[in-house]
C-alpha cells in the first residue's frame, strides 16, 4: 500500500479504515469520497487504499431499520445448510450455515450448489446494490455466522466460471464483525475493515487475483451475521 494519505489517526473516528499491520497502529483515510443517489438520500462511497485492485465501500446502503427486517426475513426464509467442504486434502463441516440462489450452479472447495430460484427478498437487495453501485449480478451466496466461532477462511473468488477479474458484491446484516485481506504474494501484508449492517462491499477488477479475504473467529461476544456476496456466473 502506498503511503499517500496515511496518517496516524484514532481509529474510533472512523469505522471503516484499514488496520494496516498488527505492528503498527496505523491507518489511512480514504483516498475519495464519491456519491450516489438512493431516491433522494445521499450515499457516499470510501475509495479503500489497495494495491493493484480497487475496493469500494459504501455506507448505510440499507438503513438500520432496512437493515434489521431483512436479517430477521433472511434468517427465516433462506435455506440454510451446513454443507461439508475440502480443506487441505480433508474433508470437514463448513464452520458456518450457507444457502445459493441464482440461474446458475457454483464449485468451490469441492462443493457444489445446484441453481436454484432467487426469493424475491434477495432480488430486492440484488437491485438496490445494483442500482447503487452500476455493476450487475446474477447469483448470491449467503453466509450465517452464527456466533463468535463462525469464520470463512482465507480464499479468493477466482473460479473459472466467475471470470476474469470478477466483481464481487458483498452486504451485510446483522453483527459487525473483521473482514480482512492479505497479499497471496505476500502474507505478511495484511488489512483489515468492520463491515456494519447495511454496508456494501465491492471487491472490483483484480482483486481476487492479487488478494485472499477472510473472516476470522474472535472471542469477543458477537449476535449473529448474515452475509450475502452477489457476483456474475457465466
Amino acid at each position: 500500500m502506498g503511503s499517500g494519505g496515511c496518517r496516524h489517526q484514532s481509529s474510533a473516528r472512523y469505522h471503516s479504515l484499514w488496520q494496516i499491520s498488527r505492528s503498527y497502529n496505523s491507518i489511512c483515510r480514504p483516498r475519495s469520497f464519491l456519491f450516489s443517489t438512493k431516491n433522494t438520500l445521499k450515499i457516499y462511497y470510501e475509495r479503500l487504499p489497495i494495491d493493484d485492485s480497487e475496493l469500494r465501500l459504501y455506507h448505510k446502503v440499507f438503513s438500520t431499520t432496512e437493515s434489521e427486517d431483512i436479517f430477521k426475513t433472511l434468517k427465516l426464509k433462506l435455506d440454510w445448510q451446513e454443507r461439508r467442504i475440502n480443506l487441505f486434502g480433508r474433508e470437514v463441516a463448513s464452520p458456518r450455515l450457507s444457502a445459493w440462489y441464482g440461474g446458475r450452479p457454483y464449485t468451490y472447495s469441492g462443493l457444489t450448489w445446484p441453481k436454484r430460484d432467487m426469493p424475491r427478498e434477495l432480488i430486492r437487495v440484488q437491485l438496490e446494490i445494483e442500482k447503487i453501485t452500476g455493476y450487475r449480478f446474477n447469483t448470491v451466496l449467503a453466509n450465517l455466522y452464527r456466533n463468535g466461532e463462525d469464520s470463512m477462511g482465507w480464499h479468493a473468488d477466482d473460479e473459472p466460471e466467475l471470470g476474469l477479474n470478477p466483481i464481487i458484491a458483498s452486504t451485510v446484516f446483522g453483527a459487525t464483525r473483521r473482514f480482512q485481506f492479505r497479499r497471496k504474494d505476500n502474507h505478511r501484508d495484511k488489512r483489515e475493515v468492520a463491515l456494519t449492517a447495511g454496508d456494501v462491499l465491492i471487491m472490483g477488477a483484480a482483486c481476487q487475483t492479487h488478494w485472499q479475504h477472510a473472516v476470522p473467529k474472535t472471542k469477543k461476544q458477537v449476535g449473529q451475521r448474515v452475509n450475502l456476496t452477489y457476483r456474475w456466473i457465466f
